[in-house]
């Protein structure tokens, strides 16, 4: 698979460098709302160069045809297209009227391009830096070699990262969340190769046709470095990309990279995944997704309860998280989202922190997610990531693969965990939080490790119900003043003052547990059976912590004695002063 180049960063300085033309009018952290939006327009403008006369002469034919619209695309060879006499090049004639002329210009572009700009609310900014005297200036800079985006320089695939380059910079200035907007190209290569992994041989067939979708989909990197693995295989295969965004830049820009590959940008979607489903009952054969964690769902919670209302009749009829974190959300989301296993069942690829392993006591929203996963055989893998892999956060993160086609195979009844948190490289420079990249050699080492299913020093097997419990509610009878033991309907009453909770394993029988671990101390405890809840977690550090010995006391006072010689040396100093 392709990797960044040297060339990307180049081109993503220069373009970022026209923001200098914007200073006085735009403070730093606005310069992103300006150079995004008209770097999307120019690479529009560039594609559209070499069949623009024939668009035009076409368009006097065909102005008045109900049918204009697919004669103009067929006229472009592109599914979008411009009607305005002007380009990029071509408003630099006339200085004098760049305003009205810019916007004839972005009014000839067809209705799902216009789409595009509208989201990127850039019209009031045209106004803005027309009546400062910047437009033409700044229009001005990307006709010139540094603005060049023509495909014959930039490819698709690196003017994606040039796009995740930019919205980069801008977040940093904004001091915002970069992260929520793009995952690193070497994370979701490692999601793609996994996710793919089994299907290697049939995804390398004749006329292959599959879907994939991402709940989150920011700028749409996931969907094409998945197309781009699948095209590796087999340059004849289709994999329809569906996706749904919530911020209007990002989405702008996933858009706008589905028209520009040729793809259908009608299945890049706009609004909240959480509170407005837009494929709402559809499934997909692939998902893949990097949703946002460790933020609220307070504005959501009332259309997001209502639909768990609805059982697995919705999304969420598994449980619901705490308010405070939404990811497990999106998890239910891509859940909803498998075909059944009679249409050829599906996979799933999807990054968490470590809050969705552990989180939430027996009977809790999060525990009867897990508890849902993996009664259901859902569950293939957890990898743990290396930290400082991401840009906003360093913090331990996992990628989770679920699938409905473990049925018949090794992997059936079991979960298999990979700790491939030395498995980086450090960056020779930090990009924000980001410090570490996976190598290619890293990333095939991990797949290999998920494809062989062994156990090993960073690979462990376990069965579903090693990750469950019961959790018991231990009584102790009422005493009265003389030390009775308070009884109602000839039962003993319980002292809630004494009462207690015991985690017993799945594997192990409640009833040995309690004689062996509860008795022996409190012989006159009992089970109240009524309150006891079935839970579900995933210790994941746990299965691989290693004991390191601390060291002998004799070293730790040589260190301690050495430390009091340094400072008694450092105050005689201070006082000989």
């Amino acid at each position: 698979m392709a990797t960044r180049s040297a060339k990307i960063d180049q081109k993503a300085d220069l373009i970022w460098a026209i923001a200098d033309k914007l200073t006085g009018v735009y403070k730093p952290h606005e310069y992103g709302d300006v150079i995004l939006p008209l770097t999307v327009i120019r690479r529009f403008d560039c594609i559209l160069s070499d069949t623009k006369d024939a668009v035009l002469a076409k368009y006097k034919e065909v102005k008045k045809l109900p049918m204009k619209d697919a004669l103009l695309r067929k006229a472009s060879g592109y599914d979008f297209y411009n009607t305005s006499q002007y380009t990029f090049t071509r408003l630099m004639d006339d200085p004098d009227h760049i305003e009205e002329n810019f916007k004839d210009y972005l009014n000839g572009f067809s209705e799902n391009v216009q789409d595009i700009i509208v989201k990127f609310k850039f019209d009031t900014h045209i106004t803005t830096m027309a009546n400062k005297g910047i437009l033409y200036i700044v229009l001005k800079e990307f006709t010139t070699e540094r603005g060049n985006l023509h495909p014959n320089e930039i490819s698709n695939l690196e003017m994606g990262y040039i796009f995740e380059e930019i919205i980069r910079r801008f977040s940093e200035a904004h001091n915002e969340d970069a992260g929520q907007h793009y995952t690193p190209r070497e994370v979701i290569q490692l999601m793609v190769n996994i996710l793919f992994h089994d299907d290697n041989r049939m995804l390398s067939g004749k006329s292959v046709a599959k879907t994939i979708y991402d709940p989150a989909c920011g700028t749409g990197g996931m969907l094409s470095v998945a197309e781009e693995y699948l095209h590796s295989l087999n340059s004849k295969a289709e994999l329809v990309s569906f996706g749904q965004e919530i911020n209007d830049q990002t989405f702008a820009i996933c858009k706008a990279d589905m028209l520009i590959k040729g793809n259908n940008a009608d299945f890049i979607k706009d609004g909240n995944t959480l509170s407005d489903d837009q494929f709402k009952g559809q499934t997909f054969d692939y998902i893949l997704s990097n949703p946002p964690f460790g933020r609220e769902w307070k504005n959501e919670k009332s259309k997001v309860e209502e639909e768990a209302k609805l059982g697995f009749g919705g999304r969420f009829g598994a449980g619901l998280p705490a308010t405070s974190d939404g990811q497990m959300l999106f998890l239910m989301t891509a859940i909803a989202k498998m075909k059944d296993i009679s249409q050829g069942g599906s996979r799933i690829a999807i990054i968490h922190n470590g809050s969705p392993l552990f989180t939430g006591d027996a009977g809790s929203g999060p525990s009867d997610i897990r508890k849902y996963i993996l009664e259901n055989d859902l569950l293939e893998a957890i990898i743990a990531l290396p930290n400082d892999l991401f840009y906003n956060t360093g913090i331990a993160t996992y990628i989770w693969v679920l699938s409905n086609k473990k049925r018949g195979t090794v992997r059936e009844g079991k979960v298999q965990l990979i700790n491939a948190n030395e498995l980086y490289v450090k960056r020779r420079k930090a990009l924000g939080n980001k410090r570490n990249d996976i190598s290619e050699e890293q990333i095939a080492e991990i797949t290999k490790i998920y494809g062989d299913f062994k156990e090993s020093e960073i690979s462990k097997i376990f069965d579903n119900e090693d990750f469950g419990y019961t959790k018991i509610t231990v009584e102790r009878p009422l005493l009265d003043e003389k030390g009775e033991v308070v009884k109602k309907k000839g039962k003993p009453e319980p002292d809630s003052g004494l009462r207690d909770t015991e985690n017993v394993p799945l594997k192990e029988d409640i009833k040995a547990y309690f004689k062996r671990e509860v008795l022996p101390f409190a012989p006159d405890a009992w089970i109240d059976e009524k309150k006891s809840k079935v839970g579900y977690e995933i210790p994941f550090t746990r299965y691989f912590y290693k004991y390191q010995a601390p060291k002998p006391s004799k070293e730790i006072m040589a260190e301690i004695l050495e430390l009091e010689k340094e400072l008694s040396g450092s105050l005689a100093e201070v006082f000989d002063e």
